[in-house]
């Protein structure tokens, strides 16, 4: 059942950087400038298969892959593991979640502010200061993006991480040109992100000065099950089940009828 319910146009009423609110304290660094899980309305990650990657030379860079589940809703968990305020653009299915525009992953993009060793659960299109509208697994025709024409990063979760720059006057963001939306990539036939239903996600505007490059990028790509097995990125024929024993089709004797318990056999 689809649930699309599309905006001809995305208005967010905010011009400057958005904080979530709450978010979860952490006592620790960690190897990573960031963390990112997928996880279901539970808090349960998604199981990641993370493909080997060279990063670049100023830049952590993973890609993983995930497993979409048809209709089931989804949110970005992202934690800061630095001691610095971390400004983390986010995008899926190549929009920025935020805005709603085509997303480059750059500095000047809205994006969410995490404190130090701050985590926080991105659920959905920010639609107003304070509601989001869920993401789902749905088709690629159903998907958010699909409704502006964009297939250029369908199926890609994406955050990119810029910590603040140290001692500098905080800037606000400019308005992020959308003018390049129709010259996109051919339709995909894989899953996408629907706009979910409307839900209270409080927020406040708050100012970042990012640093011009990010510390890290992440991208997760989301498949049918079916592909994952076509690829070979899960095992599945490891996990398959095995067929019930069919009581009209005896296996082991040849297909001969045997001999009765205790028969002489010649």
């Amino acid at each position: 059942m689809k649930r699309r319910s599309l905006l001809s146009a995305l208005s967010v009423g905010l011009i400057g950087l958005i904080v979530s609110l709450p978010a979860t304290s952490f006592a620790r660094d960690d190897r990573d400038p960031i963390d990112v899980q997928i996880v279901d309305n539970r808090g349960r990650e998604f199981r990641q298969y993370e493909v080997p990657v060279r990063g670049q030379a100023r830049t952590t860079l993973t890609r993983a892959y995930i497993e979409a589940k048809p209709e089931r809703n989804y949110a970005v968990r992202v934690r800061n593991n630095t001691g610095r305020r971390m400004g983390v653009v986010i995008a899926v299915d190549g929009r920025n979640i935020i805005s709603g525009r085509r997303s480059e992953l750059a500095n000047d993009e809205r994006m969410y502010i995490l404190g130090p060793h701050e985590s926080a659960v991105y659920e959905g299109w920010r639609t107003s200061k304070n509601r989001v509208n869920r993401f789902y697994f749905t088709d690629a025709e159903d998907s958010y993006a699909d409704a502006f024409g964009d297939h250029s990063a369908m199926g890609v979760i994406a955050v990119a991480a810029y910590p603040e720059k140290p001692r500098r006057k905080p800037q606000l963001a400019e308005p992020f040109s959308d003018g390049a939306d129709r010259a996109m990539a051919p339709r995909s036939a894989g899953p996408g992100t629907g706009f979910g239903d409307s839900e209270w996600s409080p927020s406040r505007k708050v100012e970042l000065d990012p640093v011009r490059h990010p510390v890290a990028k992440y991208f997760v790509k989301y498949e049918w099950r079916e592909s994952l097995c076509r690829k070979g990125i899960m095992d599945c024929e490891r996990h398959r089940p095995r067929p019930p024993r069919n009581r009209f089709w005896p296996e082991g004797d040849g297909g001969f009828a045997p001999h009765p318990p205790g028969w002489p056999q010649r």
